[in-house]
C-alpha cells in the first residue's frame, strides 16, 4: 500500500536556479520557447556536452534577487561564500523559496522542516581537493572536513533560513528530488510539520563519473557535436544517451488551511504520489516497477488514468531507457491521443538528484501557463506516444504527472494539479 497525501498538500513557492534561468517566470519563458542550455565547453573533440550553471557567483545571484535585503546578502555571502557549489546553490534557491511564500521568521522558527534532495552531491570539488592535496598538501584547507559533507547543505540553509524543526537528506540518485517531495507532502499531511522547505542542490560531477558514464554507453556525446544544444533527444530515433545538467530547486510545502489562515497563493496542489523498487541492482530500468509507480501516485490522489492531462517523462534520452518508460506510460495510460507527453531534460540537461524536483516546478509552470514545452528535438519519434511537438502548445491543463526513476532500480512518481480555483474549464464540462 502507498500511503495518501489525505486532502493533498499546497505548493506556496518554486524557486529554480538553472543555466535557462534564475526565477520562475525566466524558467517558465524558456521551457515554452524550447530552449536549450546544453552546450561544448571548449568544442574540443574529447569534450563532453553539459548544461552548467556558467557565470554563478552569490554576489550576482544576491544582486539580482535580494536588492532589497542586503543585510540577507551579506550573510548568504559570509555563511555560504566559501561552500561547494551545491551549498551555495541551495543557498539561493531556498532563500527566494521562502521570501515568496511570505513566511515570517518565527513560522521559519517553529513549524518548518527541511528536507535536502541527493547524495555524493560535491563530487568536483571533492575531487579537486584531492589533487590539489596530492600537488601541494600544506594548501589544503581545514574547512574541506565540513565542505565534503553533503549534510553542509542542510546546515548552510538552515543557518540562512532559521529553521529550527527537522532536517535530513533524502537519497536516491536520480530520483531524489521527487522523494524528498514525496517524503515531504507525507510529513506534512502525517501533521508532523506545519510546512517543509524542500532544497535540491545542484549535484557536480567530477571528471571520473563524466567518463564511467561515457565508457557505459549512458553519455550522448558524439552525435550532433556541430549542434550541441540538440544532443539531447528523448523518443527521437538519433538519442545517444543523457547530457549532464546542473539546476538547483527548492518548494514550500505546507498544509492548504494553513496557506489559507496566512493569506499565501498556492501556486500548485500535489495530490499523490507513488515509489517502487525494482528488487534489481543495476542500471537496467524496468516497464512494470515504473507503471507500478505511476498507478500508486494516481490511486493515492484517488485518479484514473484518464484524469492526467500530461506527463513530464523521465525520458533522459537513453537508448533503452526511453524505450522501457514508452512502455510502462502505454501500460497506464494507453493510446490516448488527448495526452500530452515531453521530457524537460533536453532544455535543462539531466540535473542528476536534483532532476526530479527541477522538473517538478516544471510541470507547475506548465500547468499554470496553460502550455506544454516543446520536445524540441524529436525530428524521428521512436515512441507510441502522444509526445508534444517540436513547439509549444496551449492546451486546458488541470492535472500532471512527473516521472523520476533511478539506477538501482528506482521509480518515483508524483501527481501535481492545479488549485481548484485555478482550474480551466474542460470543453465538454465545467471545471471539478
Amino acid at each position: 500500500m502507498t500511503p495518501p497525501v489525505p486532502g493533498a498538500v499546497a505548493v506556496t513557492a518554486a524557486a529554480v536556479l538553472s543555466p535557462l534561468a534564475d526565477d520562475l517566470d525566466g524558467f517558465t519563458a524558456a521551457l515554452l520557447d524550447g530552449r536549450s542550455a546544453v552546450t561544448l565547453p571548449d568544442g574540443a573533440p574529447d569534450t563532453l556536452p553539459v548544461a552548467a550553471l556558467d557565470g554563478f557567483t552569490l554576489g550576482g545571484w544576491a544582486g539580482r534577487h535580494l536588492a532589497d535585503a542586503p543585510d540577507t546578502a551579506a550573510r548568504l555571502r559570509r555563511t555560504a561564500g566559501r561552500a561547494a557549489l551545491p551549498a551555495r546553490t541551495a543557498a539561493c534557491v531556498a532563500l527566494r523559496a521562502v521570501r515568496d511564500a511570505g513566511l515570517t521568521d518565527d513560522q521559519l522558527a517553529d513549524g518548518t522542516a527541511l528536507l535536502v534532495a541527493g547524495g555524493n552531491l560535491a563530487l568536483a570539488h571533492q575531487a579537486e581537493t584531492v589533487l590539489g592535496h596530492h600537488r601541494a598538501p600544506g594548501r589544503l584547507r581545514a574547512s574541506y572536513a565540513l565542505t565534503h559533507l553533503d549534510a553542509d547543505v542542510i546546515g548552510t540553509v538552515s543557518e540562512l533560513t532559521g529553521i529550527r524543526g527537522e532536517g535530513w537528506l533524502v537519497g536516491g540518485a536520480s530520483a531524489a528530488g521527487a522523494l524528498a517531495l514525496i517524503q515531504a507532502a507525507r510529513t506534512v499531511a502525517a501533521g508532523w510539520a506545519d510546512r517543509v522547505l524542500v532544497v535540491a542542490p545542484a549535484a557536480e560531477l567530477s571528471p571520473v563519473e563524466a567518463e564511467a558514464f561515457r565508457r557505459a554507453g549512458a553519455l550522448a556525446h558524439e552525435r550532433f557535436r556541430d549542434r550541441p544544444a540538440r544532443m539531447c533527444r528523448p523518443f527521437d530515433r538519433d538519442r545517444q544517451g543523457f547530457v549532464p545538467g546542473e539546476g538547483a530547486a527548492a518548494v514550500v510545502l505546507e498544509r492548504p488551511d494553513s496557506a489559507r489562515e496566512r493569506g499565501a497563493p498556492v501556486l500548485a496542489e500535489l495530490a499523490g504520489c507513488g515509489q517502487r523498487l525494482d528488487a534489481r541492482r543495476g542500471t537496467e530500468p524496468d516497464a512494470e516497477g515504473q507503471a507500478a509507480a505511476m498507478r500508486a501516485a494516481l490511486d493515492a490522489a484517488g485518479l484514473a488514468p484518464e484524469d492526467v492531462d500530461y506527463v513530464n517523462a523521465h525520458g533522459t534520452g537513453s537508448v533503452l531507457g526511453d524505450e522501457t518508460e514508452a512502455a510502462s506510460l502505454h501500460k497506464v495510460f494507453g493510446g490516448r491521443d488527448t495526452l500530452r507527453v515531453n521530457s524537460t531534460k533536453p532544455l535543462t540537461g539531466h540535473c542528476l538528484s536534483a532532476a526530479g524536483l527541477v522538473e517538478a516546478i516544471a510541470v507547475v509552470a506548465q500547468l499554470r501557463a496553460g502550455a506544454v514545452h516543446p520536445n524540441p528535438h524529436l525530428d524521428h519519434p521512436c515512441a507510441d506516444l502522444p509526445l508534444a511537438g517540436r513547439t509549444s502548445e496551449t492546451l486546458p491543463l488541470r492535472t500532471a504527472l512527473s516521472n523520476s526513476f533511478a539506477f538501482g532500480g528506482i521509480n518515483a512518481s508524483v501527481v501535481l494539479r492545479l488549485p481548484r480555483d485555478d482550474r480551466p474549464a474542460s470543453p465538454s464540462a465545467p471545471a471539478p
